[in-house]
């Protein structure tokens, strides 16, 4: 039996804002951190599991116009809202097992009524560490 296809969206702009350490002072700085440790963590899930971080206004300079080429870890970057993406991202999937990660109460309902779980920062900062 295989694993589901399962598919995490991280709110980055949401995980790097849950912890004050100075991210404000340089978000793509703070944002490339974020996408080092993610493609880190890919590593360690199974390979049914993939990864897209949406990043939004200043952090999306992290990328510098060429997305980083991971395995099973994609960018999406926002035009507008952030939030907006992550929903596109969530309702055009088609994985069995979409898990998000925010600490957003509406973006949290707007997932959930797609099918996604969601799961606040602080999971996904455990796993990385």
């Amino acid at each position: 039996m295989s694993d589901l296809r399962h598919l995490i969206v991280v709110d980055a702009a949401n995980v790097i804002g849950s912890r004050a350490n100075g991210w404000w002072k340089d978000r793509a700085g703070a944002a490339r951190r974020l996408l080092s440790d993610v493609a880190n963590l890919t590593t360690h899930l199974p390979e049914s599991t993939e990864i897209t971080v949406v990043l939004e206004g200043a952090a999306k300079a992290a990328v510098d116009g060429a997305e980083p080429s991971v395995p099973r870890m994609q960018v999406a970057l926002a035009e507008r809202s952030g939030d907006d993406k992550i929903v596109d991202v969530v309702a055009e999937t088609d994985r069995e097992q979409i898990t998000v990660v925010t600490a957003d109460r509406e973006l949290r309902a707007r997932v959930e009524a797609h099918g996604a779980e969601t799961v606040g920062p602080g999971w996904l900062w455990r796993q990385l560490d």
